[in-house]
């Protein structure tokens, strides 16, 4: 009996503990219950942003009226330009296509810029401009290396509002660059971004170089060829001309400086004449030279020379014997050009930069060469490139 009373008031207080327990946790959901309906009843509290300050807000409306006075007072400027081309086909004989572009005027003589892409092979050029009125425009002169082209339209001076050029070599990456043209044919388009890069070269489709082009995310699409990439003066600064196939934001525009230098022969002669120094030969590496055992490692190591050029007269030396490097053929022992004009010439790109940019036609240049492990200084007069 005593050991069934213990055990039963054991069992009671097991009973007893356990119902405790019971209870408890049912209070104690119940508060949590109660506290998260307070919770959720409870509003929440979002912070409200603080409205811009006028200082920040004048200072992009101020931007906003410097751009949109730049197009304003350059818009007048850029022209829409057609090209019709006449093709012949097999069956239905000659077959007339159109394609478009963009232009501005330079001067009050009624003289239109644009990439020679867009007026190549036309039979016939149109211009259109900013008052609607469209005329019929001459080809003046091409040059297809630096895509470059000019036209001539008769309309009175008092309709024609030239731009200003200003100077590529003054541009800074991160400048604001605006471009206006005729994307897909919409009319007098403008974008604006900055100048991503300087100094690009840009390998053209006739496997020519075009140096010292400007990089722009100003959005460029087919159409805008021809028009002007201006700094946030309203000045030119390029000739909007190529976009990166299968990427974005990525434009070139040769530089104004080129245009500045090339523009003015196309009207006096039709065409640019390219300095040429008569030369063929190696860019010379690290690599190469070791090889070869030469005494530099850069420059141009010159194989051959054209008869009777600029080179050849001045007494540039090519190649006298021919060495077999794995599965390639070169031709060795001639003069390695190292300068000109005491500019260093690292390989074969610096020289016909050099060249281009630096010198022209009847321009006597010196060289410097290496012949034999001798420094030699040489004296040329550079011709139009055949």
């Amino acid at each position: 009996m005593i050991i069934s009373a213990v055990l039963g008031l054991s069992l009671a207080c097991a009973t007893t503990q356990r119902v405790g327990r019971d209870v408890l946790d049912v209070q104690t959901d119940q508060a949590a219950a109660s506290a998260a309906r307070s919770v959720a009843l409870t509003p929440s509290v979002v912070a409200t942003p603080e409205p811009p300050r006028e200082d920040d807000l004048a200072i992009l409306e101020a931007e906003d009226r410097v751009v949109s006075a730049l197009y304003a007072r350059v818009n007048p400027a850029v022209v829409h330009i057609t090209a019709r081309v006449i093709t012949m086909d097999f069956f239905w004989g000659p077959m007339p296509s159109e394609g478009t572009g963009s232009g501005f005027v330079i001067d009050q003589q009624g003289h239109i810029v644009t990439n020679y892409h867009v007026v190549e092979g036309a039979d016939s050029v149109s211009v259109t401009m900013a008052d609607k009125t469209r005329v019929p425009a001459d080809i003046v002169g091409v040059d297809p290396p630096n895509d470059l082209a000019v036209l001539k339209i008769d309309v009175p001076p008092e309709q024609l509002h030239p731009v200003e050029l200003g100077d590529s070599q003054l541009l800074q990456v991160g400048q604001r660059a605006v471009a206006i043209g005729n994307p897909f044919g919409l009319d007098r388009t403008l974008t604006v971004g900055v100048i991503s890069a300087l100094g690009r070269p840009l390998q053209t489709d006739n496997e020519t170089v075009i140096y010292n082009v400007i990089q722009t995310d100003a959005a460029i699409n087919p159409g805008n060829s021809g028009g002007p990439l201006l700094n946030i003066r309203g000045q030119v600064i390029g000739v909007n001309t190529a976009i990166r196939k299968n990427a974005e934001g990525i434009g070139f525009a040769v530089s104004v400086n080129t245009v500045k230098r090339v523009v003015p022969e196309l009207i006096a002669h039709g065409r640019y004449r390219h300095p040429w120094l008569g030369i063929l030969g190696y860019s010379l590496t690290p690599d190469l030279a070791r090889i070869l055992e030469l005494p530099v490692e850069q420059g141009v190591l010159v194989a051959r020379l054209y008869r009777n050029s600029p080179a050849a007269r001045a007494g540039v030396q090519g190649a006298s014997r021919q060495v077999v490097v794995g599965n390639q053929r070169f031709l060795v022992g001639g003069d390695i050009l190292i300068a000109i004009d005491d500019q260093a010439i690292s390989d074969w790109d610096s020289m016909l930069e050099y060249l281009e940019e630096k010198t022209q036609v009847g321009q006597t240049v010196s060289l410097t060469v290496l012949r034999s492990g001798q420094q030699l200084t040489l004296t040329a007069t550079l011709t139009e490139q055949p």
